[in-house]
């Protein structure tokens, strides 16, 4: 089978970098922050077995264009990926989403119903749930400028593996992976521009009409999440028609790096119908 083709496109004047393999019906994966498609690396191989499987970076995430003016709010990168699937000539699309890019997923499935087939929401941000007590902080006035390169990253570098279980999991190269975007003083004013948009009041604000949703909807979550909570995962089925709920034991938000057989299991069986 063909490995990943890292491809773009150009959508509304900016590259949009994105990662494809496989054949099949499609399926797009949408990572979270501070992450990128990167999140998905272990997870595509298996899902590209019988499906064609996109996964892009949003936009002023890993190695899609970073324009210091763009709206990234979730609300913009949900019409981002409605134009990214525009561009693919994708009518339709299973959708796998993680952290805010489940917020993404969640707008998409309320704003354009016809675009989504499946839909699979994983430690996804909803409701009232984000953004977590981390990174209030930095959304304050002045909290990008009075943080230098050196502190930022040695920020992040004790963030990251606060969101897995199995800490051994989140070495330091895969660290340096994923801070490899946000690695310089422009990839750190990027980052500082997502902090800043994150937003419940998008989430808030369709929250009514979750419980409108047509799709066959699966809900995966961790028991060991601290970024997101538990008790989000079970407002959210109680909430979304025909959706179920699986718990993944020893695991943390990023799931796809503690157990990523464990989730391409899950996503197979669900997509596949099987």
């Amino acid at each position: 089978m063909k490995q990943f083709r890292e491809q773009s496109v150009q959508i509304n004047g900016h590259r949009i970098a994105y990662v494809v393999q496989g054949e099949g019906s499609p399926v797009v994966l949408i990572h979270g922050i501070p992450t990128s498609n990167l999140l998905w690396r272990k997870v595509i191989p298996e899902l590209a077995k019988t499906h064609q499987v996109f996964a892009p970076d949003m936009l002023n995430y890993g190695k899609s264009d970073k324009p210091v003016d763009a709206n990234v709010s979730i609300e913009a990168q949900s019409r981002l990926i409605v134009k990214f699937m525009d561009k693919l000539e994708l009518k339709s699309a299973d959708i796998v989403a993680h952290d805010i890019g489940g917020g993404v997923a969640q707008l998409i499935a309320v704003n354009y119903a016809d675009r989504v087939r499946k839909l699979v929401l994983i430690d996804t941000v909803c409701f009232d749930s984000w953004p977590i007590p981390e990174f209030l902080p930095l959304q304050k006035a002045g909290a990008e400028e009075a943080m230098s390169l050196e502190a930022f990253l040695k920020m992040m570098r004790g963030f990251m593996p606060q969101g897995v279980h199995n800490k051994e999991v989140m070495a330091d190269e895969i660290i340096d992976l994923y801070l490899s975007p946000w690695s310089t003083e422009d990839g750190k004013k990027a980052l500082f521009r997502n902090f800043r948009r994150l937003n419940p009041e998008y989430t808030q604000a369709i929250a009514g009409e979750l419980k409108h949703l047509a799709n066959d909807t699966l809900i995966i979550w961790a028991e060991n999440d601290v970024f997101q909570k538990p008790a989000y995962a079970s407002k959210l089925q109680e909430t979304i028609p025909n959706a179920k709920l699986i718990w993944i034991k020893d695991a943390g938000h990023w799931l796809m790096e503690d157990k990523p057989e464990e989730i391409s299991g899950h996503l197979i069986t669900f997509l596949d119908g099987k």
